[in-house]
């Protein structure tokens, strides 16, 4: 077992502290955040050993987790690193590209492996359709919130579209070659809704939606490539597949047959692969493990968050075009 410590005990950090308690693969050290009397009362709630500050907690594991604000995650990943910590960072990896890149090249100089918490990797509805997608044409992405004030500090570009755009960015196999996107301010001093267009050099094209000021939550995807069409519903962890194949000479009964404008005939049918139910979070941090233990490659790697944020960025700049 790995012994691992959690940076950060806000909303999210004690989720992990929860999970990490569980968890098989991980031996839970203890935990520091900055609010040392918020520290106080979880480690009396729960039980959890409170660290006075980040050097000694680093010094007593072999893993850091950091769930603080994003503003001290490069802060936080460079004193582990130098350390010889591995590191697990909450999404999004960093403030800035540059501060990103540097948690990189850290990482290589000082051989120690990072992830990243984009957790709708760890979805089961994705989980359950990723092997489907392969090669998407036109994808359509809806991640929609009702309004909280936390997270409100960073536009809803690297709140919630982050997400849609590393997902993506995980299953469409070009680079990014144009983008367009219009983001508004509803409540917040940064925008509360947006909107992007990402063109791919093979021809691909995604349209994501992002708003924080939604009268319903929904995490809607959908893929569209050559006889399929693949729906992601990562709230509600269900998945539809519907595909095409060439009709049969004698349809039966009940076959569904589209005829084109050429008279070619196709069958549709439709399909719901089996979604295993799982803990996302769990999942991300316990592979991580298995990637430290197995010197394996983590599933969201340092350099994917990155592009991930990168992409981010040149949406938040088409804003202030």
């Amino acid at each position: 077992m790995l012994k691992i410590g959690v940076l950060g005990a806000g909303h999210l950090g004690k989720i992990h502290l929860r999970l990490l308690q569980q968890s098989e693969k991980y031996e839970l050290v203890g935990f520091y955040d900055e609010n040392l009397e918020n520290g106080a009362k979880i480690a009396a709630e729960f039980g959890y050993k409170q660290f006075e500050t980040i050097a000694k907690l680093i010094h007593a594991v072999d893993v850091i987790d950091i769930v603080t604000p994003t503003l001290s995650h490069y802060k936080c990943a460079k004193v582990s690193i130098k350390s010889g910590k591995h590191v697990f960072i909450e999404k999004p990896i960093s403030t800035t590209v540059e501060e990103a890149e540097e948690i990189i090249s850290l990482a290589k100089e000082y051989n120690i492996k990072g992830q990243v918490g984009h957790v709708e990797r760890f979805n089961p509805a994705f989980i359950a359709t990723k092997n489907m997608i392969e090669n998407p044409m036109f994808i359509e992405t809806h991640r929609l919130a009702e309004f909280n004030p936390r997270g409100t500090d960073v536009p809803v570009v690297l709140d919630l579209m982050i997400h849609d755009i590393d997902a993506i960015l995980s299953v469409v196999k070009s680079k990014v070659k144009n983008i367009n996107a219009s983001g508004v301010s509803v409540i917040s001093e940064t925008p509360d809704i947006a909107n992007a267009r990402i063109e791919f050099e093979n021809g691909c094209v995604a349209n994501l939606t992002a708003s924080r000021i939604s009268m319903k939550n929904m995490r809607k995807s959908r893929f569209f490539q050559k006889d399929a069409y693949i729906s992601v519903d990562f709230l509600e962890k269900k998945c539809e597949v519907v595909k095409m194949k060439d009709a049969p000479e004698v349809p039966g009964d009940f076959d569904i047959i589209l005829q084109n404008a050429e008279g070619v005939k196709k069958q549709i049918y439709f399909s719901n692969p089996d979604v295993e139910q799982n803990n996302a979070i769990l999942d991300e941090l316990e592979s991580f493990a298995d990637a430290i233990n197995n010197n394996t490659t983590p599933v969201v790697t340092l350099e994917q968050a990155t592009e991930a944020l990168r992409v981010a960025y040149q949406i938040i700049n088409c804003f202030k075009k």
